[in-house]
């Protein structure tokens, strides 16, 4: 921090803050500044970091979200790589709007650190223009959430918040920082931050108990669901849950609503996703024994009416998460501990206790589920519009992985979720989609992890897939990549309605889409997308015609900057 103060010659706890976001590591604070951030605003302009503005309150926290995901990947190779986003948004309205991408970080479990000011602590009585229960507002959506009343406690809640968004499980975590105790002088000094542990090894009685029942030669079908604990414990943990899944013989579904790359699916275990469907979802958990591997979103979207899984299925559960072990289903053997320490340990456990005529026999019942459900996706994203002139899902998703492949893909495309994770065999780190489910955080999200890239010593490229509603919540965004002169390529797979809800329509009302209107759901007029994000200063194009699709993308992905190709799909 410089020692030139402007307007005030002593040291603050504006300063404070600033100076310890800068001995933690972080370079970006994301956000969108009113008045009670101005103390803060000033002091990240005498200093190093770089204040990222977003145009609207959710678009900075889906940018900082995006932005610890990514760097997430980058922390499990580089120990000096601290992966948090931190934030900071305008007051009560400021937090409001960013609810939608907090709630998206936390079901993400991302490590945000969300700060907004605050009314002075002397002048709230009056219920001035702006005020409200900060605290209150944010906490159902964070690990912790509190607000800092006075300077001198700074330096502890601030260490408190980055060890709380950091730790296994970890987070979001919210601060508010009141005008005054943000004015106030100080000579207080930041904490260092120090160690942060993982989930442990687990409870050895549990592994020894969960290791049994892997082993046990009357289950001839044995299932593994893969969640996206295993991603944010890093690619190490994938490598020991195909370690696992080959010790045992067990094929491997991604959990329902899954976010990351969990297991390797091009390995001849990984047979599918769970889909949202009940009837589905239940079909591919038909198991004799099924070991939940750090899953947290393993249910449909609404009620089912019957349970996903057979009350008589042994069920083993492994996670970080003491609350999602043994949630929706009884764990006949729990164990809570780092996915890729457990599952590492449960592989050398099973291994050489188990008779190579049992995993044989599950590997075959593998191979024979893993041909019935190929055959089933074959067409996944293929649609039944054979002489609608538009690209399919299909052929956009396989045009981009042809032209493509290594891409980092940040995914929002709701209708075409599914497919791409289907037809793309994607590498661990290699793809990030939105698990929270509420529309407006794949775009902010690519355009954060565009930035991660950036800062990054090997870049990769970035492409965000989006739909064109999820790209109309928060078109906005483009102006944050322009301005930051970021290499951001966005597709959006524009079938010019919300074809989710008409597909959940269809599945809760039932009939056919001739007996419903499908109130709000369709675009006309259309949204020019192309002119929108031109306004925001991006390079534009429409694609209508399906075999443009890779000498456009090919075209956009050599160029640096940003582009945004506007593909025409049918449903």
């Amino acid at each position: 921090m410089s020692d030139e103060q402007v307007g005030n010659d002593g040291y603050t706890g504006a300063d404070l803050f600033v100076d310890t976001l800068e001995s933690y590591g972080i370079d970006h604070v994301f956000g969108n500044p009113g008045t009670t951030e101005l103390p803060v605003i000033d002091a990240i302009g005498r200093s190093e970091l770089e204040y990222v503005l977003g145009l609207h309150e959710d678009i900075a926290v889906g940018m900082a979200t995006g932005y610890a995901q990514t760097r997430r990947h980058r922390a499990h190779h580089d120990d000096s790589v601290n992966p948090v986003g931190v934030v900071n948004l305008h007051i009560t309205p400021g937090l409001a709007h960013g609810l939608g991408n907090l709630y998206a970080a936390k079901r993400a479990g991302a490590p945000v650190v969300v700060t907004a000011g605050n009314h002075s602590t002397d002048f709230r009585h009056e219920e001035p223009a702006l005020a409200g229960e900060l605290v209150d507002l944010a906490e159902q959506f964070c690990k912790w959430s509190d607000e800092v009343l006075d300077v001198e406690t700074l330096p502890t809640m601030l260490r408190r918040a980055f060890r709380v968004a950091l730790t296994p499980p970890t987070g979001p975590v919210f601060l508010g920082l009141p005008l005054d105790v943000m004015m106030a002088e100080t000579d207080a000094d930041p904490e260092r931050l120090g160690e942060v542990p993982n989930a442990g090894s687990g409870d050895p009685a549990q592994l020894e108990r969960a290791a049994d029942l892997l082993t046990d030669v009357d289950d001839h079908e044995v299932a593994i669901v893969a969640g996206d604990q295993i991603a944010r414990s890093g690619t190490d943990a994938v490598d020991a849950a195909v370690e696992l899944a080959e010790a045992t013989g067990a094929r491997v579904h991604g959990e329902i609503h899954a976010g990351e790359i969990n297991f390797a699916t091009d390995h001849d275990q990984w047979v599918s996703y769970v889909s949202t469907d009940e009837e589905r979802a239940s079909a591919v958990q038909d198991a004799d024994t099924i070991l939940f591997a750090g899953t947290s979103t393993n249910t449909t979207l609404t009620r089912h009416e019957d349970p996903l899984v057979d009350p008589d299925t042994t069920c083993i559960h492994v996670g970080e998460d003491a609350w999602e072990v043994g949630k929706n289903q009884p764990a006949d053997a729990a164990v809570v501990g780092d996915p890729g320490l457990v599952l590492r340990d449960l592989a050398g456990r099973v291994r050489p206790n188990i008779a190579e005529e049992t995993v044989a026999a599950r590997l075959e019942t593998a191979r024979e589920t893993k041909e019935r459900i190929d055959e089933m996706l074959a067409d996944v994203g293929e649609g039944d519009a054979e002489d609608d002139p538009r690209a399919s899902k299909a052929q956009l998703i396989d045009a981009m992985r042809r032209v493509a492949g290594d891409a980092y893909v940040v995914d929002e495309s709701v209708t075409a979720k599914f497919p791409i994770m289907t037809r793309w065999d994607f590498d661990p780190g290699q793809f990030l989609t939105n698990k929270g489910g509420g529309l407006g955080y794949g775009l902010p999200a690519a355009v954060g992890a565009a930035l991660a890239e950036r800062d990054s010593e090997d870049p990769r490229e970035v492409i965000g897939f989006v739909g064109d509603g999820a790209y109309l919540y928060y078109p906005q965004t483009i102006y944050s990549a322009v301005r930051y002169d970021l290499d951001l390529t966005v597709v959006v797979s524009d079938n010019r309605n919300y074809r989710i809800l008409k597909d959940n329509t269809l599945d809760l009302l039932g009939g056919d889409e001739r007996d419903h209107e499908f109130v709000g759901m369709d675009f006309d007029p259309p949204v020019d997308i192309v002119r929108n994000a031109e306004s925001h200063g991006g390079r534009a194009e429409l694609v209508e015609d399906p075999d443009e699709i890779e000498g456009v993308l090919g075209d956009a992905l050599a160029r640096d900057g940003i582009d945004v190709l506007d593909v025409l799909v049918h449903d």
